[in-house]
């Protein structure tokens, strides 16, 4: 369906992408993944038609439909509401709108003058208007917002009172509910929290189009993809799997092609001595010219990348503490500027060596509660207490937009040691995070993600910890530095309270897990797995069962047939009022019904002065009797199933 065909890309002496050709087919769900600065976006801006490549092409359709997430907005859309905003969605569906706004109203202003090409034309826009689902798409939009995290009551605000971050999220609705031939997300979840994470990857499942994402996280990688591709040093790689099929196909590749490279190795080396050794004879010397040529003739094998973990990141042991790391006692806060309160009367205690995480949604607190541990914030009442012996350390979460770009490394870390520490131990801490000899000299400036964040660690373990918050640390990592920083987090014996959306790295760092609720928490004793079990466990007994026919276990047979007739009596209840709820519903519909048949018989006649008002009297009627039309299905399903209950009752 798209087709890169030789593309060549440079920045400079920098290429991008050398001689690329692969094909995304139609219906793939493509992961695409390399380090920052590989090009993977500049991939997208060819599909787009952003950038130029500097040879080759790529093709597919002129009728695909592609949608994209941009990483800016438009200004002239920050001043709309935030629903508005998303449910405009499709460029065509606004077209078509507007040209049916102008026959309406020309058709009202001279209701004498229409002819069969303006009423011909008018049914065809009001067929794609349809089609295109002009009268749901307000409908989707709320529920994409509300997936994402918005509440009812921002759906009016205008778009500009939101944060970037938020902004984004509203792009993200509106790309989705486009739903698109070709849906191309460029870190989709870079600015969401895990639940809305989750909630992105349940509806991207059920989009039946063509995905090309671009993600440093695992967990939509791998439940998303069933394409890799690696975008690494001018070359795209195409592996038939998601993120996992992809690390293990290309270590099974990556071995092959070292062993290759060491039976070459050997074989040249072997020649080598050969062709020397034949040299020296006179009678050999033709012999050993041929077999020069033939060696300077050998290609060499080439290697691939090693993508192992490797400790780059190493923490030094924390100091000792006693049992209990720190403990919230009956704390109230909430912001200044704001009447709403994130916690009421919070209890909370952290023993010393949790690894706690905290999630929800974005607004819950959870940011708040890590500043209020380390007296960053002030609460309104109660109290912080830290354990014995306790030093904390925090990591923010705009930790790289603190470094001051023109100082060294060397600068950085000095800046933060205590006046009685030994400068000249500065560079083995240097060198055990990852910033050895000269390294230490680079400024800040031209750090990588990676080496910001080693930065940042290496500022705080210059007095180490035993407490360590973190506030979204793998912001700025690839999935490299993800892995590295999750490996080392393993090892940590000291405390750790993490904020991350990164869901993998958190199932596979945090062994405790904080869930925020309104004005507080709910700790869960496990990691992100049973945290997930725990809440489906919960979400099922809030739910209620299926009245069971009997209970078979109970030996009182009377005991039997008076719960029997008290299931059969509140089912008989149940019964009465779900055939009322279908009945009205039944009404509704038919009274719907019978007023849309009529607007569309008046429609149908020559149009006079009114026809605008009834096509929109039309359109507001049809989406009354769909969403009525939905809820009598429900009802129906509801009696449905309260009659095959009470069905099992009476036959037991």
């Amino acid at each position: 369906m798209i087709d890169f065909q030789n593309i060549c890309k440079s920045y400079g002496e920098q290429t991008l992408l050398d001689n690329v050709s692969f094909r995304i087919n139609s219906g793939d769900r493509v992961g695409v993944v390399g380090a920052n600065g590989a090009g993977k976006t500049t991939l997208f801006t060819i599909i787009t038609g952003e950038l130029e490549p500097d040879s080759g092409s790529v093709n597919y359709p002129k009728n695909l439909r592609i949608g994209c997430l941009r990483q800016n907005l438009e200004s002239d859309a920050l001043d709309i509401a935030l629903v508005e905003y998303t449910a405009d969605a499709l460029p065509e569906l606004r077209e078509a709108a507007a040209e049916l706004k102008a026959i309406e109203h020309e058709l009202a202003l001279n209701p004498n003058s229409a002819d069969d090409r303006l009423l011909r034309r008018h049914g065809e826009l009001q067929s794609t208007f349809e089609h295109l689902g002009g009268y749901r798409l307000k409908s989707e939009a709320e529920a994409a917002l509300s997936g994402l995290g918005f509440k009812v009551e921002d759906f009016t605000r205008p778009l500009k009172s939101f944060s970037g971050g938020w902004r984004m999220r509203a792009a993200l609705a509106r790309v989705l509910i486009a739903r698109p031939d070709a849906l191309l997300l460029d870190e989709p979840s870079n600015y969401l929290d895990i639940p809305a994470v989750e909630w992105l990857c349940r509806f991207l499942k059920s989009y039946s189009g063509t995905l090309l994402l671009i993600s440093h996280d695992r967990f939509l990688l791998n439940r998303l993809t069933n394409v890799t591709l690696e975008v690494n040093k001018g070359a795209v790689t195409r592996y038939a799997g998601n993120y996992d099929y992809y690390r293990r196909e290309r270590a099974n590749r990556a071995a092959m092609l070292e062993a290759q490279y060491q039976n070459q190795t050997r074989k040249k080396e072997q020649m080598q001595r050969t062709i020397d050794r034949f040299r020296a004879k006179s009678t050999k010397a033709a012999l050993a010219k041929s077999m020069q040529k033939a060696l300077d003739r050998m290609e060499d094998v080439v290697t691939m990348d090693d993508l192992t973990v490797r400790g780059t990141l190493r923490l030094p042991d924390p100091p000792a503490a006693g049992a209990e790391a720190a403990r919230l006692e009956k704390i109230t806060f909430g912001y200044e500027n704001s009447d709403r309160l994130i916690f009421k009367d919070l209890d909370m205690e952290i023993s010393c060596g949790d690894k706690l995480a905290f999630v929800g949604y974005n607004g819950m607190g959870k940011t708040t509660l890590l500043k209020l541990l380390i007296n960053r914030l002030q609460p309104q009442s109660g109290r912080v207490v830290l354990g014995h012996h306790i030093v904390p350390g925090y990591l923010a979460q705009e930790f790289a937009d603190l470094l001051i770009m023109e100082n060294t490394v060397y600068d950085t870390v000095k800046a933060a040691c205590a006046p009685d520490f030994p400068v000249n131990n500065i560079p083995a801490v240097l060198g055990s995070f990852g910033f050895p000899g000269d390294n230490a000299y680079k400024p800040c400036s031209v750090l990588s993600g990676g080496e910001k964040i080693r930065l940042c660690f290496a500022r705080i373990f210059v007095n180490p910890p035993n407490l360590l918050i973190l506030d979204e640390p793998t912001t700025h990592l690839d999935i490299a530095g993800r892995e590295i920083l999750q490996e080392v987090l393993q090892n940590y014996r000291g405390t750790l309270c993490l904020v991350s959306h990164d869901i993998e790295f958190v199932r596979n760092v945090a062994t405790t897990i904080i869930a925020m609720q309104e004005f507080g928490v709910k700790k869960y004793f496990g990691n992100y797995d049973y945290f997930l079990e725990k809440i489906a466990a919960e979400n099922a007994a809030n739910t209620p069962a299926p009245v069971k026919s009997s209970e078979k276990s109970d030996s009182n047979a009377k005991a039997r047939r008076q719960e029997r007739a008290k299931q059969r009596q509140a089912l008989s209840a149940e019964k009465k009022a779900a055939e009322k709820r279908v009945a009205e519903l039944e009404k509704k519909v038919e009274k719907l019904d019978a007023r849309q048949q009529e607007l569309l018989s008046k429609l149908a006649e020559p149009p006079g002065a009114d026809f605008g008002d009834l096509m929109r009297e039309s359109a507001i009627v049809q989406e009354k009797l769909d969403a009525a039309t939905a809820d009598w299905e429900q009802a129906m399903e509801k009696l449905e199933a309260i009659q095959a209950a009470n069905a099992a009752i009476h036959e037991d």
